[in-house]
Parts: structure tokens; C-alpha cells; sequence
């Protein structure tokens, strides 16, 4: 039986996630109030991940192979997951660190919040794509992938846009900063390859050590 808690709860979440909509046809206005009026929430953020997700698997399960012709034992479902999860962890730690050092206003979880909800138009647009693929002839098919990439340009230059609004950047100095945290990924990912490979020859230093002694102690 839902409580009146809980139905305020979903109350707030349906509300939030709504805000979604209009963050997407309003940048400007809906990344301020976003987070600095507090009309988003960590659970709609969620949501709208889950549902980008969901899209990009359910395009990879049901898009025409015409369209788009897949090997499917060939594919691993994790990789797929990894490749919107990643990038999106390496963003928001990478720009939050950057803006954090430079006056940006904007905390680790409203970097993370503004850039999830800025992923609404992949699902919004993917998703009717997965239909129109198998409808579509070869001959039709720039007009699919011309929707596709539409998809992709929308999300990262509301991305762009969130981050301006949030760090309260100039237009210019977001530019600079938005170049800065690509850079920041990639240093970061330097930084995790360069951990994982001293921690791999640690654990096979430790195991040649203990091969060794066994070796000699039998």
C-alpha cells in the first residue's frame, strides 16, 4: 500500500523528470533552474540513464540488419553498457576537477545530473528509429542516419550548454573548459591504465615469488 511519503515522493519524481522535457527544448533556462532552483533530482537523473541505456540496447536488439547488420555472437552486452557508463564517469569527474580548481559553481553530483538529464534526446529519438529501420529501404537509409546523428549532436551540445550554466561560465571560457575536461578524461584514463598495470605486474611479481618458494621448499 503506498503511503502519502511515497506518493509524494513519486509525486516529485514524475515532476522532475518532466523538467527533463524542457531542459531539452530550453538549455539555457532549464540547466539554471535545474540546480540552481533544485528542480531536478538524482532519481530522475537515474532514470533518464537507465532509459539511454535501454535504448542503445534495445536498438542493438531490434534495428534492421539492413540498417545496421550485426554478428551477434559477436557482441558483448557489457561493452555496450560500459561504453555510455564510462565516458559518462570519466566526464563528470574530469570537469567537476578542472572547474573546481577555476571558480566553477557547479558540485560533483549537479555535473553528474545535468549531464544525465542532457541524454533525454538519444532515448527520445533512438528509440522511434529502432521502428523506422524496419520500414526503411537501403535507398532510405540517410534518412535514418541523419536522425541518428542528430540524436548525438543534440545530447553533446546540451551538454555544452548545462555545463555553462552550472559552473556560470561565459560562453567563451566554457568553451575553453569544455576542451580542458577532454583532456582531463584522457589523463584520467592514463592515470587508470597506469594503475592497473602496476597492480597486474605487483600480482604477477607476487606469484612468480611464491612459485619460487614453493619450487624450492618441495
Amino acid at each position: 500500500m503506498l503511503t502519502s511519503a511515497r506518493i509524494e515522493s513519486l509525486r516529485k519524481f514524475w515532476k522532475s523528470f518532466k523538467f527533463a522535457f524542457y531542459c531539452a527544448t530550453h538549455p539555457l533556462d532549464g540547466y539554471w533552474d535545474l540546480t540552481h532552483e533544485k528542480r531536478g533530482t538524482y532519481a530522475a537523473a537515474n532514470a533518464i540513464l537507465l532509459l539511454t541505456i535501454l535504448s542503445r540496447i534495445l536498438k542493438l536488439q531490434f534495428t534492421s540488419f539492413v540498417i545496421d547488420p550485426i554478428y551477434y555472437p559477436d557482441i558483448n552486452i557489457f561493452l555496450y553498457i560500459a561504453s555510455i557508463v564510462f565516458p559518462l564517469a570519466l566526464w563528470v569527474v574530469g570537469n567537476w576537477a578542472l572547474t573546481t580548481l577555476f571558480d566553477g559553481k557547479g558540485r560533483l553530483g549537479q555535473v553528474y545530473m545535468a549531464t544525465c538529464y542532457c541524454m533525454l534526446p538519444y532515448p527520445l529519438i533512438q528509440i522511434p528509429l529502432i521502428f523506422l529501420s524496419n520500414v526503411v529501404t537501403t535507398e532510405e537509409r540517410q534518412f535514418y542516419d541523419v536522425l541518428s546523428v542528430v540524436s548525438l549532436v543534440w545530447v553533446l551540445l546540451w551538454i555544452v550548454l548545462a555545463m555553462g550554466q552550472i559552473h556560470e561560465y561565459s560562453v567563451g571560457k566554457n568553451f575553453v573548459f569544455t576542451i580542458g575536461s577532454l583532456f582531463a578524461m584522457l589523463i584520467i584514463v592514463f592515470i587508470l591504465l597506469l594503475f592497473f598495470s602496476m597492480i597486474s605486474q605487483g600480482i604477477a611479481y607476487f606469484i612468480s615469488v611464491g612459485k619460487e618458494l614453493a619450487y624450492r621448499l618441495s
